[in-house]
């Protein structure tokens, strides 16, 4: 199966474009900023820097007329990878409240909209994907920073790129 994304400088799928079809650890020398993208086929994580740090965007097949849509912070994006997974699942992943699996443990293999409704606590330290690929929220109801999930054991908050343990919902990837 093969992936395709279209970046393009100006919103609106306007001004220099850029087509890529492959993982890219530095985007810069193709265009200088993001506003708009079209992803074709497969499924994507954008970052703000090079070399797949930073930020980052987690892009399903769609349209994305200004980076507001991707949940963008700003125009910038200097990475990107794509990456593919049979969608029937299965979907399962652990959460732990104490880094290294310590702690209270819940197993989830639904999206959850509310961390803390669920889960006593938004604080996440460690977790387990143990099937499936997810993307976890900063914030409730799929909003604020995104970090992708790939199966794997992550025993501290900083192994999937966050900067603190705080998690508001989290979502299965299902669009390939």
């Amino acid at each position: 199966m093969s992936s395709k994304i279209i970046f393009y400088e100006d919103r609106n799928f306007q001004g220099r474009s850029y087509e890529c079809d492959t993982d890219c650890p530095d985007m810069h020398p193709h265009f200088s900023r993001c506003n708009s993208i079209k992803v074709e086929s497969g499924c994507w994580v954008l970052y703000e820097k090079p070399n797949y740090t930073g930020y980052q965007y987690v892009l399903t097949r769609g349209e994305y007329p200004d980076y507001q849509r991707w949940m963008g912070y700003n125009d910038t994006i200097r990475s990107c990878r794509t990456f593919s997974y049979t969608s029937e699942g299965p979907y399962r992943i652990r959460i732990y409240e104490r880094p290294n699996f310590q702690g209270q443990m819940m197993e989830f293999s639904e999206d959850c909209e509310s961390v803390q409704d669920h889960f006593r606590s938004r604080d996440i330290y460690s977790c387990n994907v143990m099937d499936g690929y997810w993307t976890l929220y900063e914030h409730p109801n799929y909003h604020g920073r995104q970090y992708f999930m790939r199966p794997g054991e992550y025993r501290k908050f900083s192994d999937w790129g966050a900067t603190c343990a705080t998690t508001g919902s989290f979502r299965r990837i299902t669009e390939f």
